[in-house]
């Protein structure tokens, strides 16, 4: 597999990983996504100093308003945080 599919399975395989603990096997109630938030995004959870930010974060992902996250949602998040970390380290680069 190519560096693009293996990540792309990558992301799959832990979004299963997680929503597979309880209830729907296709959606991350909220604590599971706090869980998969603090486990595999170690280094970004640890720049969260407000945790209601990150409540609010997880009600406005919720965008079918089920109180769970399904895989579309979840790939938003991932999405903009990965956007978001392009541009940081873009504009650090830029700085050089």
């Amino acid at each position: 597999m190519t560096d693009l599919e293996t990540s792309m399975s990558t992301i799959i395989a832990v979004f299963q990983k997680y929503s597979e603990r309880e209830g729907d096997k296709h959606k991350l109630k909220k604590r599971e996504l706090k869980e998969l938030l603090h486990d595999e995004l170690p280094d970004l959870m640890a720049h969260v100093k407000d945790q209601a930010a990150l409540d609010s974060l997880m009600e406005a992902l919720d965008a079918d308003g089920d109180s769970e996250c399904d895989f579309q949602e979840f790939m938003t998040f991932i999405s903009m945080v990965t956007v978001c970390c392009h541009d940081y380290f873009e504009h650090e680069h830029e700085d050089e």
